[in-house]
């Protein structure tokens, strides 16, 4: 069998990577790629295979599958590490312990809070369009483009993760600029966000400290607190949860999780616009889901699995020998999961290549599988579905102006524009 090679700089695999994946899947199930900086790298381009390598049997993470740009400030280090790079009782030991505060329940408890967040994000679309006066009705905005991106899809997951997390909200502006700053990658913008966004999440968690020290003295005495120090943030949560032996998450721990959900939870920005610019290109699908909203949760599911921002996953190192059609990997070879690929396989879904807001089936990997599956996945489907419900239901003649740009990324596929006329 002959392995196909894919090149991550060529510019056809940068701007249309499902047809190359395709033809790689089709021919073997596993590829080989040069990456830079990293040397040879195998992908597994299936989906069973693709479940294999993330769950965690004969593949494992290392300290060689996590990158850190130079320059970072030593006294950050100790927070970088998050759950994503750990393995075995480590990782179950965190993951157990924060799970209470990211269950299905705690969303969907959570959603008023991101529809009001949605809702003046919205609002504020107006008052960014050019030659507007502030809350101009809906029905006489102008017909000038807006970024979609810049004024709606990039700032929603930071401030989500800043009511989630508790972040005051004279502190929130500076936050959205950590966002950008994340999303943009290894850069000088990224490095000088990461010691801001480790002091705000300290001080946010010895804020929670002493409300939950209050509160407990509150609880002692026979006094009712105040209702605003009620703690119903994550950080309230976790510091309530002890396991059976009476472990609990530390403080470092603690900071180090809204660490995480800063690096993980940009990812709503990017499959929110790419599911927008797919509704606006699939008209049949926009009017399909505007008569009938009860079919988003599902939409939210095929969008993810049709053009879902993760390409590859970080990669896995074989435990031992595992052989993939008739090729083996080494112990030792590092593999990645093409999610691109394992997530349009004809082998689990039927007609992958179309997209099909009502489709059932198996679950698509946007959010991994196995012991790593996204924690906040609950949280992601919730803020996807909301944004684009309220954004298609306030805009019904929201149109594109122009040609959306997406960045050359080997890794993502994402937008960096999305000019839309909201009127």
């Amino acid at each position: 069998m002959t392995v196909p090679e894919i090149d991550p700089t060529d510019p056809s695999v940068l701007f249309d990577p499902f047809a190359t994946y395709d033809t790689a899947r089709e021919a073997s199930p596993i590829a080989r790629m040069q990456v830079p900086g990293m040397g040879s790298l195998w992908i597994a381009t299936r989906y069973q295979d693709a479940r294999e390598v993330l769950g965690g049997g004969r593949f494992e993470l290392s300290g060689s599958s996590f990158m850190r740009p130079p320059g970072i400030p030593e006294h950050c280090l100790r927070y970088l590490r998050t759950m994503a790079e750990m393995e075995g009782p480590e990782h179950l030991r965190l993951r157990t312990l924060a799970a209470p505060a990211f269950t299905a329940s705690r969303a969907r408890a959570f959603r008023p809070r991101i529809e009001r967040i949605v809702n003046g994000l919205l609002d504020g679309l107006h008052d960014a369009l050019p030659h507007t006066r502030p809350h101009t009705r809906p029905d006489r905005l102008p017909d000038e483009p807006i970024d979609l991106i810049e004024h709606f899809a990039r700032p929603l997951p930071m401030d989500v993760i800043c009511e989630l997390v508790g972040i005051p909200t004279e502190d929130r502006p500076q936050w959205r600029d950590y966002g950008t700053a994340v999303v943009s990658g290894f850069g000088p913008a990224f490095l000088d966000a990461i010691p801001r966004i480790i002091e705000g999440a300290q001080k946010a968690v010895a804020d929670r400290k002493a409300l939950a020290d209050r509160k407990a003295l509150a609880d002692k005495m026979g006094v009712s607190a105040k209702k605003a120090e009620a703690g119903d943030d994550l950080i309230s949560t976790l510091l309530q949860v002890r396991s059976d032996d009476g472990d609990r998450l530390t403080d470092d721990e603690l900071v180090t999780l809204v660490w995480h959900l800063v690096l993980a939870g940009q990812t709503p920005t990017n499959l929110i616009a790419n599911a927008v610019e797919v509704l606006l290109t699939h008209p049949e699908h926009l009017a399909a889901l505007r008569a009938d909203p009860s079919l988003m949760p599902r939409a939210v599911e095929e969008l993810t699995r049709w053009v879902g921002p993760q390409l590859l996953t970080t990669p896995r190192f074989a435990k031992e020998d595992v052989t993939f059609g008739d090729v083996t990997v080494r112990k030792g070879e590092p593999v990645s999961a093409a999610i691109v690929s394992a997530n349009r396989d004809p082998r689990a879904f039927d007609q992958p290549d179309t997209l099909d807001l009502t489709r059932s089936g198996p679950g698509h990997l946007g959010y991994a599988h196995g012991p790593h599956f996204c924690l906040g996945a609950a949280f992601a489907r919730a803020e996807t579905e909301i944004a684009l419900t309220a954004l298609i239901t306030r805009y019904p003649n929201l149109k594109l102006a122009g040609t959306p740009e997406r960045s050359p990324d080997p890794g993502t596929w994402r937008l960096t524009t999305l000019p839309v006329t909201l009127h």
